[in-house]
C-alpha cells in the first residue's frame, strides 16, 4: 500500500471533497442543459423524464415513493406526474397497500418515451472519453455514495427545496 492507498486526514479529505463537490456541480449543471435541448427532441421537461425513467426502470410507485428516490419535494414531484399522465405517458392506478396514495404506472406511450430519451442520453454517454475502466467507474460511483451519505439527514420536502 502507498500514500496515494491510504485514507486521507479529515482536514485534507475536506478540500478534495470540495473538489469533487465543484465538479459534480458542473456536470450536473451542464448535463441537465444537455437534457433541456433534448426536450425540443421528445417535448418531454427534464422532471417528467425523471418520472418517466424511474417508473421505466423501477414499475409502478407512489408519487411520495418516487420524491424519496429523487430527493425531490413530493410537489414538485406530483406537477411532473400531473404532466406526464396529461400528455398520456402516465396513469395512476389504484394502491392495494395505500387507498389514499395511487400508484403510478408508465403507459405504453410512456414506455415508447422513455426508451428513445434514454437511447438518446446512451448514444451521449458513450462519447465519454479518458479510457474509463470498470474499476474507475466502479470508484467513482462509491465516492459519490459515501458523500451523498453525508446528508442523508437533509429534509428534502420543505417547499424552498427543489
Amino acid at each position: 500500500m502507498n500514500d496515494i492507498d491510504e485514507p486521507l486526514p479529515p482536514d485534507e479529505l475536506g478540500h478534495r471533497v470540495s473538489e469533487v463537490f465543484d465538479l459534480v456541480g458542473a456536470l450536473y449543471r451542464r448535463g441537465l442543459r444537455k437534457l433541456e435541448q433534448g426536450e425540443e427532441i421528445e417535448g418531454v421537461s427534464v422532471g417528467v423524464r425523471s418520472v418517466l425513467v424511474l417508473l421505466h426502470r423501477y414499475g409502478p410507485m407512489t408519487v411520495p415513493q418516487m420524491a424519496r428516490i429523487m430527493t425531490l419535494t413530493r410537489q414538485f414531484v406530483q406537477r411532473m406526474t400531473n404532466d406526464a399522465t396529461a400528455r398520456g405517458w402516465a396513469e395512476a392506478t389504484p394502491n392495494p397497500a395505500h387507498q389514499r396514495s395511487s400508484l403510478i404506472r408508465i403507459t405504453e406511450e410512456g414506455e415508447a418515451v422513455a426508451t428513445a430519451i434514454l437511447a438518446r442520453e446512451h448514444a451521449l454517454n458513450r462519447q465519454v472519453g479518458g479510457d474509463l475502466t470498470e474499476a474507475e467507474l466502479r470508484a467513482c460511483a462509491r465516492v459519490l455514495k459515501e458523500m451523498l451519505r453525508t446528508f442523508d439527514h437533509v429534509d428534502v420536502d420543505r417547499p424552498d427545496v427543489e
